[in-house]
C-alpha cells in the first residue's frame, strides 16, 4: 500500500473485543512500555522519579500480579519499582539484579558470571547474535465496551466504584485463566513444553484515551518468561498465548458486565457498531447520543478509512474483503491517533467529563443516566430467565464458528461459547463453567476432528487439535449500497446466522416428533426424542436439553422444558434484537424462508457490483445459476492470502 514511518507504541496489535494484544520487543520497550505506560501514556518530566511523577498527577502506581512472582521475590499487590520494572521488561533480568551481581563480584565472581546470574533464560546477547529478535514480553490490555465507561465516568461513586471493582476482578479471573489453562514454556526449539506455576504481570491502570476522554483501561504486561519444573527460566509459548487472546477477551467482557449488571441490576442489549459484523452487547438504556461523545475517535477513523479504502481498490482492483478491511480499519485508527499529552487527576478528568457531557446532550440526561438504565433493566430481566438451553447453545456456537471459519480449534469454540452466554442471558448470571461445558458439547457432537492419528506418535495437545463440522454451508448474497455506495457482500457472520438457526428449527421441530421405537414396542407417554443429523448419519439419542442450574423444574415433560425456554428467549428480544440468534424463525428478518426472496431483490446489486469492479455494463438481472457459480468461484480466487493485503494475520 505505502511506507508508514516508525512510532513509538505497540505496532503489531490483534485487536479482540475488549482486550488487545502487543508484542514488547527491543524496538518499542524503552520509548513506549517502560517510559510512558507507566506514566498514563504521558511524557514524565525529566530528572523527576516515576512515584513522584505519579503521585504529582494522581496516577494509581502499577501493581505486581501473577502467580510466578514468588520465585522472583516479589508479592502480588506490591507497587512496580521503576529499577525492578526496567530489569524485567527492558533487559530480562531479575528484579533485584543489582544486588545479586553485587554480592556475586563480592564473592569473587567474574563481572561475566556475576551478570549472568541474574538473567532470567537465554541472555539477550545471545539472542541477538542469532539473529533474532529478543521479546521481552506481551501487552495485554484490558478495557470495557463504551457504555459501561460512560456510566462509569457520569455515574456517582458508587457506580464507579462497582465497575471498578468488576472490571479488577475480571482482569483477574482473565488472568488465572491464562495461567491455568494457556501458559506454557517450552524449549528445545518447541520440541518439549511445560506448563508453568505462574506468570509475572506488571498491571498499569489509565483513565483516559489520548483525546481525554473516559477510557478505563488496565495495561497487563506479561513477562516472557516463566519457570519449568526444575526451576530454570524459558520463554513462553508465543502462538499458543496469542491463539488465545480471543478467548481472553470473551472471558473479560462476559465476567464484567455480568457483575455490573447483577450488582446494579442491568442488563444489556445489542448494538450494531460496523452492518454486517457481529454487534457489541452494550448496556441497556445509554442513549447512543453518551456513546456517540465517549467515543470521539470513531468519526475520524472512518474518515481516513474511506480514503485508505480507496486507495486499495485502486492498488488491487477490487473491493478489500472482510479480512482485509480489519487491516484497513487498523491502519485508519493507527494514522488518527493523537499525540501524547500530560495525564490529570481523576477527579478533575470527571468533573470535566460531566460538564462536556451535559453541554453535548443536556442536563437531564445525564442526571437520568442511572435511572433510565435500570427501568430498562428491569425490563428485559423480567423477561430473561438465567437458564440456557445448551443443546441449542451448542448448535449455535457449532453454526457460527464453522460458518466463519470453516476449520476451527477449541479456543474458536471456547470463545463463541463465551458470547453466546453474553447475548443470550443479557447480564444474567450464570452457572460457573457453563462456557465450558457449552464447548464440550461443540467438539462431542457436532466437530469432526480433521487431525490425523498416526501410530508411534503421541497425539497433539487437545489445543492444537483442529476440527470442522458438516453443517450445511449458506450461500452468499448481495446487500444493496445506499447514498451512492457499491453493495457489499453478506458477511461471515450474517451467513452463519443463517446456518445457525436453520439447524435450531430443525432441532425444535424434531422435539416435538415421537421417534418410532424399535421392535414394534410402544413409545412411553410424554417422551420426545433429540434427532441430530450430520449428513446421512443418525446420531444416539440425547436429552433434548441439558441445563445444569439446579433451579430448573424437573416435573415438566421434555417437550415442556423446549418450549418454556423457547418462550423465555422470544419474550426477552423481539423489540431490542430482532435479529437474535435464538429468537423464534418468525421474527428474524433473514430467516431461511425469506433468503430467496432477498437473493432475488438483491440480484440486480450483485450486477451493479460486477460492474463497478470490471468497469463494465451491469449483466442482465436473470443470470443463470451457473454463471454464478461460476463468478463467485473466480471471486474466491482473486481473494488475497496470506501477506498479500493489509489485514493482520489472524
Amino acid at each position: 500500500m505505502r511506507d508508514r514511518p516508525f512510532q513509538a507504541g505497540p505496532r503489531r496489535v490483534w485487536p479482540v473485543a475488549m482486550v488487545s494484544a502487543a508484542k514488547i520487543t527491543r524496538r518499542n520497550a524503552w520509548c513506549y512500555y517502560i517510559r510512558a505506560v507507566a506514566f498514563g501514556d504521558g511524557r514524565r518530566p525529566a530528572g523527576q522519579s516515576l512515584r513522584d511523577a505519579q503521585e504529582r498527577v494522581g496516577l494509581p502506581p502499577g501493581r505486581w500480579m501473577g502467580l510466578g512472582l514468588a520465585a522472583l521475590g516479589l508479592r502480588a499487590g506490591s507497587v512496580v519499582g521503576e529499577r525492578e520494572r526496567e530489569l524485567l521488561y527492558g533487559e530480562l533480568r531479575h528484579p533485584d539484579a543489582d544486588r545479586i551481581e553485587r554480592e556475586r563480584l563480592a564473592d569473587g565472581a567474574s563481572s561475566q558470571d556475576a551478570r549472568r546470574a541474574t538473567v532470567l533464560g537465554q541472555p539477550l546477547e545471545e539472542i541477538e547474535q542469532r539473529g533474532a529478535i529478543p521479546l521481552f514480553g506481551f501487552d495485554f490490555t484490558f478495557r470495557a465496551q463504551a457504555s459501561l465507561m460512560v456510566l462509569w465516568a457520569l455515574g456517582d461513586e458508587t457506580v464507579r466504584r462497582v465497575i471498578e471493582t468488576a472490571h479488577e476482578r475480571a482482569v483477574e479471573t482473565t488472568l488465572r485463566w491464562v495461567e491455568e489453562e494457556v501458559a506454557e514454556v517450552r524449549w528445545s526449539s518447541g520440541r518439549k513444553r511445560a506448563k508453568p506455576p505462574g506468570l509475572v504481570v506488571a498491571a498499569f491502570r489509565h483513565y483516559e484515551n489520548r483525546d481525554g476522554f473516559p477510557l478505563l483501561h488496565d495495561h497487563c504486561l506479561i513477562l516472557n518468561r516463566a519457570q519449568r519444573p526444575d526451576g530454570s527460566w524459558y520463554a513462553l509459548d508465543t502462538r499458543r498465548l496469542l491463539r488465545n487472546v480471543v478467548a481472553a477477551g470473551t472471558l473479560y467482557t462476559l465476567s464484567m458486565t455480568t457483575e455490573v449488571c447483577e450488582e446494579l441490576g442491568l442488563a444489556t442489549v445489542p448494538r450494531e457498531v460496523t452492518p454486517g459484523l457481529r454487534p457489541v452487547m452494550e448496556i441497556a438504556g445509554v442513549d447512543q447520543e453518551l456513546i456517540d461523545w465517549s467515543s470521539t475517535r470513531r468519526q475520524r477513523i472512518k474518515e481516513a478509512l474511506e480514503g485508505i479504502t480507496a486507495q486499495y481498490v485502486e492498488d488491487h482492483g477490487r473491493l478489500p474483503d472482510e479480512r482485509a478491511r480489519n487491516g484497513l480499519g487498523w491502519w485508519a485508527a493507527q494514522d488518527t491517533r493523537p499525540a501524547k499529552k500530560d495525564p490529570k487527576r481523576l477527579e478533575q478528568l470527571r468533573a470535566w467529563w460531566k460538564v462536556s457531557a451535559i453541554l453535548r446532550v443536556g442536563q437531564e440526561m445525564v442526571d437520568g443516566l442511572l435511572d433510565r438504565c435500570r427501568a430498562a433493566g428491569a425490563a428485559i430481566r423480567a423477561r430473561v430467565s438465567p437458564l440456557v438451553d445448551t443443546v441449542l447453545a451448542a448448535v449455535d456456537v457449532a453454526a457460527i464458528v464453522y460458518t466463519v471459519r470453516r476449520v476451527f480449534n477449541r479456543h474458536h469454540i471456547l470463545a463463541e461459547a463465551r458470547r453466546h452466554l453474553l447475548e443470550t442471558l443479557r447480564g444474567r448470571a450464570f452457572a460457573p463453567g457453563l462456557d465450558t461445558y457449552i464447548a464440550d458439547k461443540v467438539l462431542a457432537r457436532h466437530a469432526r476432528r480433521l487431525t490425523p492419528v498416526k501410530e508411534g506418535r503421541p497425539d497433539p495437545a487437545p489445543e492444537l487439535l483442529t476440527y470442522t463440522a458438516d453443517f450445511a454451508w449458506p450461500k452468499r448474497w448481495w446487500i444493496a449500497g445506499t447514498d451512492g455506495r457499491p453493495p457489499r457482500e453478506s458477511s461471515r457472520y450474517e451467513r452463519a446466522q443463517v446456518a445457525s438457526l436453520a439447524v435450531q428449527n430443525a432441532i425444535r421441530a424434531a422435539r416435538t416428533t415421537v421417534p418410532a421405537v424399535p421392535d414394534g414396542a410402544p413409545a412411553a407417554a410424554g417422551t420426545t426424542v433429540l434427532t441430530e443429523h450430520r449428513g446421512q448419519e443418525e446420531h444416539d439419542q440425547v436429552p433434548p436439553h441439558a441445563v445444569d442450574h439446579p433451579g430448573r423444574d424437573a416435573a415438566l415433560t421434555p417437550k415442556q422444558r423446549a418450549e418454556a425456554t423457547q418462550a423465555h428467549l422470544q419474550a426477552a428480544m423481539p423489540e431490542e434484537y430482532l435479529e437474535g440468534r435464538t429468537t423464534d424463525a418468525g421474527t428474524w428478518l433473514r430467516t431461511p424462508e425469506n433468503l430467496e426472496r432477498l437473493a432475488a431483490f438483491t440480484r440486480a446489486a450483485d450486477a451493479r457490483r460486477r460492474a463497478y469492479e470490471d468497469n463494465k455494463p451491469p449483466a442482465a438481472p436473470d443470470t443463470p445459476a451457473a454463471d454464478g457459480h461460476r463468478q463467485e468461484h473466480e471471486q474466491q480466487h482473486r481473494q488475497p492470502g496470506y501477506g498479500q493485503g493489509p489485514g493482520p494475520r489472524p
